[in-house]
């Protein structure tokens, strides 16, 4: 072991034998205040229990309590005390990092009473909030029409497309039970829990705590099931396929397989021995898209069109005519975990999650060549354990180590001497109107993101106001990257061969980046108001290499070791209880993020040369940085419905942009530095209903303006490909997701378990483009909006008794007025249908026309989607 390692691990290991642990946000808090009936007086040694768990606290010399380190779900409380009839408490919901209030009055058993039982309600008004948070239980995930954690977290207010606030997609934190799942060196989620397996997501738009670090926007946290002392197994499958009227659009939609789209998935959970149980859950889904090519040309089709007589033209074609899916996607998940219990309420978790998806990005270059795009590979996995260790009721630690890695391959032909690859590449009939009637890409890029995370916590309710939360992290990624080409011309005898020069996306290499961090924070929860308090410390060391000069032509990069880099963030909010029926919260924070490893480590050798455009990665890159400010109302209107009024403020500092340096010669290069800002601000109101009278409702309107020099770290590298080079974005402009107005409305009718009927409306105003014609710029940045989209989505389920057992049979209805949304638009007329460009006149030498070359279906939402299946409980 080196110097280096052993300074950066020995801190960690330190901590992990004088600290105790917890992994962050996994679980909920219970207290409250046991009376005597007809005193009011607190009563003291009194027992309270949750049913089923060896969880549990006793009353102090005023009558409170408090049970921690309890998982989200729904529990039953039960009372025990020498001279009084017990007290039961059903339906008490408990939530990841809040508190759930349950008070009970006892009387004294010499009266003759049966056993008090009282139903629960969910508070409306949660008061220990102090900054937007959402919690979507397993009941609600079962009741909608989704199929991933990616549209339960589109669904939230104040998040466009993955962007939460306006921030940038990759300043997310995703976890699951509390492990980072974020991948270092894309910024998305590497890993994702499937929506049979969660018992509870958490998506937090606003300020977040101290113990969550490496985030600038927002916090997913997916909580999964456990097993339970019973044996259970749900299974379900479905199948469906697109049904629209848009055949001029969407060609093969007209054709209606079943089998195109389908899903079987299941999981089963139990006791293996006594003390020890378990949950195992696995999915299989397919969906052939709705986008598809003709097979009417293969790679290696040659064809003519030099001629000006059409007559002339030759054309190769000896595609075979058939459909071809051009953005498919197919899923396989497994997950499993075993849960030991250990002495008292001491725990020991095992958890193992896989992923595989294949999928393609339509290129409408390739219709008629679909076999020479990209085919995508991401594989990932996941691996834990975490002891959980009790010190009484009021305090425990839990320790975490996880291992994490995701693969990502895109490729056409995985042997890279495949003889299937063309002479040559991109073999267009002529200029930009015409479809490829030959040839394939011919890049192999291929990396993966790996590292070990190592991580401890405290947490003490040291006094009933005081809960104490402190830990440390260390990870050690690594990054593997082995990116080529593929040349098959004269050089190589008209033989495809692997070359690693020439490109900025080319690297055999492997990177080693450290991190380490600490926190603690002080939830305090008194009569009139509660506190979040916290600071967090971190550090990073990139463990790569930094330019000291400039690149020039034919000079061998002049290079240092980068430095490393730490820095303090404090975290406060403030919860007020203003009535008893109405809460005020302001919350503060600073918020760092080391910027994504693909922006630190491109062309990590810094190879350039003269004849193409490069960019170059910068070890040396600073965190971004988000100064956020949030100020919201809650307020309980009746007994079943709450509106919530939020405002914000986001202030986006040293993002990372790109700077053009010459190398000589009239030629430059780009490298990524810390020079993009930007700023978000807006407010949210929403309107909810809970389920009563057999119908819950939620409505969530968001007015955010979102603005910055550059949406996309490479824009000013882009600039300079045009002929003359852009002048880069000086004054501040709406960013690509800048959505103005949303609009989210879900309803549900009827019963769980019985019958259901959910409706989710979503309405957006276009998002902004900017205007141009013939890749001249005709208005300012994103000074132009496009249209305004639609969207209607449906689930009905109804349940019937099998034996004893519960069979549901149910419709999913996606888009299901077949709204044809614009979600993408030509820039010279703000359209999806039309665009200036596509002159009559035009003449082209191709296989195609005009029209047909601009009509795009790639620029739409998908058509109507009709899914239908059939599920079991055991």
């Amino acid at each position: 072991m080196t110097r280096a390692t052993l300074q950066f691990v020995a801190p960690f290991c330190l901590c992990l034998l004088v600290t105790s642990s917890l992994v962050a946000g996994t679980s909920g808090k219970i207290s409250g205040k046991v009376v005597e009936a007809s005193t009011r007086e607190g009563l003291v040694g009194v027992n309270i229990l949750i049913e089923g768990t060896k969880l549990g606290a006793s009353t102090d010399v005023n009558g409170q309590y408090g049970i921690i380190n309890i998982p989200p779900g729904t529990y039953t409380l039960a009372t025990s005390s020498v001279g009084y009839h017990p007290s039961k408490v059903t339906k008490v919901q408990v939530s990841i990092d809040l508190t759930t209030k349950i008070d009970f009055e006892l009387r004294e058993s010499s009266i003759a009473l049966a056993e008090q039982v009282v139903v629960a309600e969910r508070p409306l008004i949660q008061k220990d909030l102090t900054s937007s948070s959402a919690k979507i239980s397993a009941e609600q995930i079962k009741a909608y029409p989704v199929e991933d954690v990616s549209t339960l977290i589109n669904l939230q207010a104040g998040v466009v497309e993955g962007h939460f606030r306006g921030g940038r997609s990759g300043e997310v934190l995703y976890m699951i039970d509390g492990i980072p799942v974020t991948d270092a060196y894309s910024g998305r989620s590497g890993v994702s829990a499937e929506t049979n397996s969660i018992q509870e997501l958490e998506v937090i738009s606003g300020t977040f705590n101290a113990e969550y670090g490496q985030v600038l926007s927002g916090v997913v946290n997916q909580v999964t099931k456990d097993g339970g002392e019973k044996l259970k197994a749900d299974l379900s499958a479905y199948t469906g396929d697109y049904v629209s009227s848009h055949k001029d659009l969407f060609r093969n939609v007209d054709r209606v397989r079943p089998n195109d789209s389908y899903n079987v998935e299941g999981n089963v959970s139990g006791p293996v021995l006594p003390g020890v149980t378990f949950f195992a859950s696995g999915r299989l889904y397919n969906n052939d898209g709705y986008l598809y090519g003709k097979r009417t040309f293969l790679p290696t089709d040659s064809s003519n069109f030099n001629s000006n007589d059409p007559s002339q033209w030759y054309i190769q074609k000896s595609g075979d005519g058939s459909f071809v899916p051009m953005n498919p996607n197919k899923r396989w998940t497994v997950q499993s975990k075993l849960t030991f219990s250990l002495f008292g309420s001491d725990k020991l978790r095992l958890s193992f999650l896989h992923q595989q998806e294949d999928f393609r990005r339509y290129d409408h270059r390739y219709k008629y060549n679909p076999d020479g795009a990209y085919f995508n590979f991401v594989k990932g996995n996941l691996a834990s354990l975490t002891y959980t260790k009790a010190f009484g009721a009021s305090a425990y630690f839990e320790a975490s180590g996880a291992w994490f890695s995701n693969r990502e391959d895109s490729y056409v032909y995985e042997n890279p001497f495949d003889p299937r690859f063309p002479d040559y590449t991109r073999r267009l009939a002529t200029g930009g109107s015409a479809f490829l009637t030959g040839g394939a890409e011919n890049l192999h890029l291929h990396r993966e993101s790996r590292y070990l995370d190592g991580k401890v916590d405290l947490v003490s309710q040291i006094t009933q106001e005081h809960q104490i939360k402190t830990g440390v992290e260390a990870k050690i990624h690594r990054i593997w990257l082995h990116n080529f080409g593929i040349r098959n011309d004269q050089s190589t005898n008209f033989k495809p061969v692997p070359v690693e020069f020439g490109r900025s996306e080319f690297a055999h290499d492997i990177l080693r980046p450290q991190q380490l961090a600490a926190y603690i924070q002080d939830k305090m929860e008194f009569e009139d108001f509660i506190v979040n308090v916290g600071l967090r410390y971190d550090y990073f060391n990139p463990k790569g290499q930094i330019l000291t000069q400039q690149l020039r032509l034919s000079t061998t990069p002049q290079l240092a070791d980068a430095g490393t880099e730490s820095q303090i963030s404090p975290r406060v909010g403030i919860s007020y209880p203003i009535t008893d029926r109405g809460v005020l919260h302001l919350s503060y924070g600073h918020f760092f993020q080391v910027p994504q490893f693909d922006l630190m480590f491109l062309n990590p050798a810094y190879n350039i040369n003269a004849t193409d455009a490069f960019q170059v990665g910068n070890p040396g890159l600073k965190s971004q940085r988000t100064v956020a400010y949030e100020l919201g109302l809650q307020q309980q209107l009746s007994a079943d419905i709450k509106v919530d009024v939020t405002t914000y403020y986001k202030d986006f500092r040293n993002l990372v942009g790109t700077e053009i340096f010459d190398i000589g010669n009239g030629n430059r290069y780009a490298q990524y530095v810390n020079r993009d800002y930007g700023n978000a601000k807006g407010i949210i109101v929403s309107l909810e209903k809970r389920h009563s009278h057999r119908f819950s409702a939620r409505l969530d309107y968001t007015f955010q303006i979102a603005q910055g020099n550059a949406s996309d770290p490479n824009s000013v590298f882009l600039d300079n490909q045009t002929s003359p080079p852009r002048e880069s974005q000086k004054q501040l402009a709406p960013l690509d997701w800048d959505r103005r107005h949303s609009l989210n409305v879900t309803a549900t009718i009827g019963t769980l378990n019985d019958f259901t009927l959910t409706f989710i409306g979503k309405l957006g105003s276009g998002l902004p483009y900017t205007p141009a014609l013939f890749n001249a710029r005709t208005g300012l940045l994103n000074s132009e909006n496009r249209p305004t989209t639609v969207t209607v989505d449906l689930y009905v389920t109804k349940y019937f008794d099998f034996f004893g057992n519960p069979v549901n049979v149910f419709a999913k209805v996606y888009n299901m007025f077949d709204t044809k949304n614009e979600l993408d638009v030509f820039s010279d007329s703000g359209r999806a249908n039309y665009s200036i460009e596509a002159r009559s006149d035009l003449v082209v030498r191709g296989i195609n026309t005009v029209s047909e070359y601009y009509t795009r279906p790639d620029f739409y939402s998908a058509p109507r989607q009709v899914i239908l299946g059939l599920g079991i409980s055991l």
